[in-house]
């Protein structure tokens, strides 16, 4: 994938940054979207180094100001989500009679919202998170609904990684929307 993403952005690079930037980009989602599917975590020096590299990246994009109002708009956003997510785990411990400490969005989504939304800036923070969002919901439901007609469905019980979504999204804008609609305006 790694290769066939390193073409494409030599070929396309994204809207203002060079080929570097992009590989460097597109190496950090492929880190963050591997752990996250193994451990479902987000380490703590993988967002230390995303928020450094999307600093960069965004500055030279879009300029500091766009950059950190990016950034800021996502930490909120997820931040929302988050909260939410904690009184549904709290009815559902309630419900299920015991805490089995699950979250239903964890921490590391936040501060990996925020690192996107230094990497895409203010306002293409809002479009990256709505598809990863939507796109995760959607994959949601098709589990849920496999799970059903197997009949292996149990409770509130399964859990997926959501990083790996938000990171979806975060491409979908940065690599393919945003240089298409550049090309489309030229």
């Amino acid at each position: 994938m790694t290769v066939v993403g390193s073409i494409f952005i030599w070929s396309y690079p994204p809207a203002k940054l060079n080929y570097i930037l992009g590989l460097l980009v597109l190496v950090y989602f492929g880190i963050v979207v591997v752990i996250d599917l193994e451990h479902r975590m987000i380490l703590h020096p993988v967002s230390i180094t995303g928020a450094v590299l999307g600093v960069v990246v965004g500055t030279v994009a879009h300029g500091i100001t766009a950059t950190l109002i990016g950034g800021l708009a996502g930490i909120i956003i997820m931040g929302f989500f988050y909260l939410v997510g904690v009184l549904f785990a709290r009815y559902r411990a309630r419900k299920l009679g015991r805490d089995d400490d699950e979250e239903a969005l964890g921490f590391g989504d936040v501060i990996l919202a925020g690192v996107l939304g230094l990497m895409l800036g203010w306002p293409l923070i809002w479009f990256g998170l709505l598809l990863g969002i939507l796109v995760g919901g959607l994959i949601s439901l098709i589990i849920i609904a496999f799970l059903l007609v197997t009949k292996k469905y149990k409770t509130m019980s399964f859990f997926i990684a959501y990083g790996p979504y938000l990171i979806l999204g975060a491409v979908l804008v940065m690599f393919i929307a945003v240089p298409t609609r550049n090309l489309l305006v030229k």
